[in-house]
């Protein structure tokens, strides 16, 4: 399943590096832009939008484009040029050519963590493969967190799950500032009569037979009965319950396999 997964991200990759519609994507403080006029190479520009949302353009002066999409700010240029008499049916085309303001921070258990630009429609999938894939140690979930309008949510993606069951519903189309944090792994503990007592990755529905192979088995002392799992309530509290080969572990399970008597 990881493998499938490492391919998906990887044809996302090939995906992310094409032209995603530049044009939708609202302009912010520092954003460097360039401008051209048709039929007026005198009036091209190269200039990043000031921390006030504004540009300076020969001829109108300084105007206001923050959070206005390319067209937008290319229609307003437009038409300040014509009614302030300079241009008759001026035709602008800006280009993006680094996005500062719009960018999506990938961290968390990731192979490249950074801030990546914004520059078009892209979702969860299409950050995850600009950020390498997931790490050796990551799990199957990420946390997306999204800011708009003053107000922050959370929303907990299974990414495993979502490719397993071709639901791609939840690869959601992502917006300036959103933070993808890949978590790590689950793990549980095993100790007593096994061959390597240690601290492992709990894999999905891991069950007490087979994190018994994960650590190598039993000791030639170990026996598979009377096998006890230490684990912590909701409140807190150590439990200390006896297991069953085919009882599925949970996160920080400690699973402790005693000694034979016989």
């Amino acid at each position: 399943m990881k493998q499938l997964l490492k391919m998906l991200l990887a044809a996302c990759f090939l995906l992310a590096l094409l032209p995603a519609g530049a044009a939708d994507l609202p302009l912010g403080p520092g954003d460097l832009i360039k401008i051209s006029v048709y039929n007026n190479p005198d009036l091209g520009l190269e200039t990043r939008v000031s921390e006030t949302g504004n540009i300076t353009f020969p001829l109108v002066g300084s105007f206001d484009v923050g959070g206005m999409p390319v067209s937008a700010a290319e229609k307003k240029l437009s038409g300040l040029l014509e009614s302030g008499g300079f241009i008759r049916k001026a035709q602008v085309n800006i280009i993006v050519e680094t996005t500062t303001s719009q960018q999506v921070s990938v961290i968390g258990q990731v192979n490249r963590p950074g801030r990546y630009p914004l520059d078009g429609k892209r979702s969860v999938l299409d950050f995850l493969a600009l950020a390498g894939g997931f790490g050796p140690d990551a799990g199957d979930s990420v946390i997306l967190v999204h800011r708009q309008g003053g107000v922050t949510t959370k929303t907990n993606i299974d990414i495993v799950s979502m490719v397993r069951n071709a639901e791609l519903k939840s690869d959601v189309e992502l917006s300036g500032n959103d933070v993808i944090y890949v978590e790590r792994a689950p793990h549980f503990y095993i100790y007593g009569e096994v061959q390597r007592p240690g601290v492992f990755r709990l894999d999905r529905d891991m069950t007490v037979l087979q994190a018994l192979a994960v650590g190598g088995g039993l000791t030639p002392r170990g026996t598979e009965r009377n096998i006890r799992i230490k684990r912590r309530d909701a409140g807190g509290k150590m439990q200390v319950i006896s297991a069953k080969h085919d009882d599925l572990l949970q996160t920080d399970d400690v699973v402790f396999v005693q000694e034979s008597w016989f």
